[in-house]
């Protein structure tokens, strides 16, 4: 997810003291927010009547109502918009009393703009993260499809549509694609969006057994049919009778159970293992192979008639990385799944999170996002996920921005990252020496470690002594 946009974020500024007000909303518009200005409580409360700002920026002491006041009568009507607190020092109690009641940060007077900016755009950040990981909630739950089908990208709405015309044809169908790209879950799809969905659906992992128990366990075996049968078993094809039949990794099963597939998919009819008796059932195939059939077929590990046989549609899987919109989604909707298991309750994940599980590739697609969100559930102990409690492989790009150089071409916010570090370490980690050597504010730097350390896997930058 990105923080940027696509309309200016709206700021509304609410001061009794005409200059303080102007200043404000005049620095405020030149850094191009949209913004307006209040002279007190009530004519803010007006203002929102008509106008609903992204973030409310309100001083303490006003004439009539004071922005605490002000503060609790915006968030009864309007619990998402962002608030930051102006006070003096000798109100900074009441600063805390805001933030107690919703607050998400406080000012103190007289207001440094470098620090307001910092303030503003992290309370931005933090609302559009809570409003995404809204949206996402709601997106999952508004799935009534019930079969953990979780997707918006192009590449998704263009397999579901595909998945949705096939459907209930009695075609066999191949689906094809790396490891962990939701096979099952597509073959899932498949069965529920049919009208064979009251019927079983069974499922195979072919690779799993040996060539004697996967013989037995598709097609079934009489008493005594070879040693330690001590009575006659159904099989897979049999449970199967009115529904849909998965044969996961296809590519591995030995010739001589593809002998007994072909046959069933040609004439819709088997032998148990053991019996001269034929037997039919009425059961849709459904196949999947992370591996190159044909290559197979041009090996001799695979029979080319049975390849044409399954190959009567074949649906490629997209990979994670051709579906990066659908991260967040499937991650809040791993999130849910796992934060109930381990009894925790989390509200989502922080923008940063979501940016750095969004620039990696996922070898491991689907299956490997889970892995990491379940171990995310596990690491954190905060209501939010954060970059520090993803696997290191997640945040190699992050971690090796501490040790960027500055050369051209990159980003401001890399070049501030790096002279802020740099500058750190030649200082002993005072805050205060560094930001009189770099220009800034000592809670512009101690803003600016906040975040570091927020993608910092281990606790990294560690260089600040603590001195202001």
């Amino acid at each position: 997810m990105s923080s940027v946009q696509t309309a200016p974020a709206k700021i509304l500024v609410a001061d009794d003291e005409t200059s303080a007000r102007a200043g404000l909303v005049e620095l405020l518009r030149d850094e191009g927010f949209e913004v307006r200005g209040a002279a007190d409580a009530f004519k803010a409360l007006g203002a929102v009547d008509n106008w609903t700002p992204d973030l409310l920026l309100t001083d303490v002491h006003m004439p009539g109502m004071d922005g605490i006041e002000l503060l609790a009568k915006i968030r009864e009507r309007f619990p998402d918009i962002g608030a930051i607190i102006v006070t003096a020092f000798s109100t900074v109690e009441r600063a805390v009393q805001a933030m107690r009641l919703g607050a998400d940060d406080y000012l103190t007077k007289p207001v440094r703009f470098d620090e307001l900016l910092v303030v503003v755009d992290r309370v931005l950040r933090h609302r559009a993260t809570l409003a995404e990981n809204q949206r996402l909630r709601q997106a999952i739950a508004a799935d009534g499809d019930d079969i953990g089908w979780v997707g918006g990208s192009k590449a998704s709405r263009e397999l579901t549509q595909l998945l949705r015309q096939v459907a209930d044809s009695p075609a066999s169908v191949l689906l094809t694609g790396e490891s962990g790209t939701g096979k099952e879950l597509a073959a899932r799809a498949l069965h529920k969006w049919s009208s064979r969905a009251k019927g079983p659906f069974v499922s195979v992992h072919t690779a799993a057994l040996n060539e004697g128990v996967l013989e037995s366990e598709l097609f079934g075996h009489t008493k005594g049919a070879f040693t330690g049968a001590t009575g006659a078993r159904e099989g897979r094809f049999s449970k199967a009778d009115g529904g849909t039949l998965f044969l996961d990794e296809i590519a591995e099963i030995p010739m001589s159970t593809q002998v007994k597939l072909l046959r069933f998919l040609q004439e819709r009819e088997f032998q148990r293992v053991g019996s001269d008796e034929t037997e039919s059932v009425d059961v849709r195939v459904v196949t999947a192979t992370h591996q190159d059939l044909m290559k197979a077929v041009t090996a001799g590990t695979f029979r080319e008639d049975l390849y044409y046989r399954l190959n009567v549609i074949c649906l490629r899987m997209p990979t994670l990385r051709e579906r990066r919109d659908d991260i967040p989604l499937l991650a809040m909707s791993f999130l849910k799944r796992h934060a109930a298991r381990n009894r925790k309750e989390l509200r989502g994940f922080s923008d940063r999170t979501l940016e750095a599980m969004q620039a990696f590739d996922w070898p491991g697609n689907v299956r490997q996002l889970e892995n990491c969100v379940e171990r995310a559930v596990v690491m954190c102990n905060e209501y939010e996920i954060e970059p520090r409690h993803l696997p290191r492989e997640v945040l190699g790009k992050q971690r090796d921005a501490d040790a960027m150089p500055v050369v051209p071409g990159a980003s401001l916010a890399e070049l501030e990252r790096y002279a802020i570090l740099q500058t750190l370490e030649s200082v002993g980690g005072s805050t205060s020496r560094a930001a009189k050597i770099l220009g800034t504010s000592p809670r512009t730097i101690q803003y600016r470690m906040n975040e570091y350390r927020a993608q910092a896997p281990s606790g990294k930058p560690a260089v600040v002594s603590g001195e202001d």
